[in-house]
């Protein structure tokens, strides 16, 4: 069992930044390639980041928000984190984390319960 705690979302001005971070129970959290998704009302889940497996040398952002965010691991402490640079309105979700623990696939079975980041104008 994998159980995934997101937090640092909150309230922040159009321009801002925020830093979210994922923290996972599992002693083989090196082991999986993690993500990060976000999903406002009326819109689709939709990923935003990802991050390989081990060292995570590999990364992943949608158009979306390339060159705004940027994901990063600490396997030391379990954690993966999203940082968030020159927010929009239209960045207002709920953030979720997830862990893909199958090895050469973006099959995410872990899930947090997600954070909210609410950008205003």
């Amino acid at each position: 069992q994998v159980q995934l705690v997101e937090s640092g979302g909150g309230l922040v001005q159009a321009g801002g930044s925020l830093r979210l971070s994922c923290e996972a129970s599992s002693r083989t959290f090196m082991m999986y390639a993690m993500g990060w998704f976000r999903q406002a009302p009326g819109k689709e889940r939709e990923r935003v980041a990802a991050i390989s497996s081990g060292g995570g040398s590999s990364t992943y952002y949608a158009d979306s928000v390339k060159g705004r965010f940027t994901i990063s691991r600490d396997n030391a402490k379990n954690a993966v984190y999203l940082q968030m640079n020159s927010l929009k309105p239209e960045d207002t979700a709920v953030y979720y984390c997830a862990a893909a623990p199958v090895v050469g696939s973006d099959l995410y079975l872990y899930w947090g319960q997600g954070t909210q980041v609410t950008v205003s104008s």
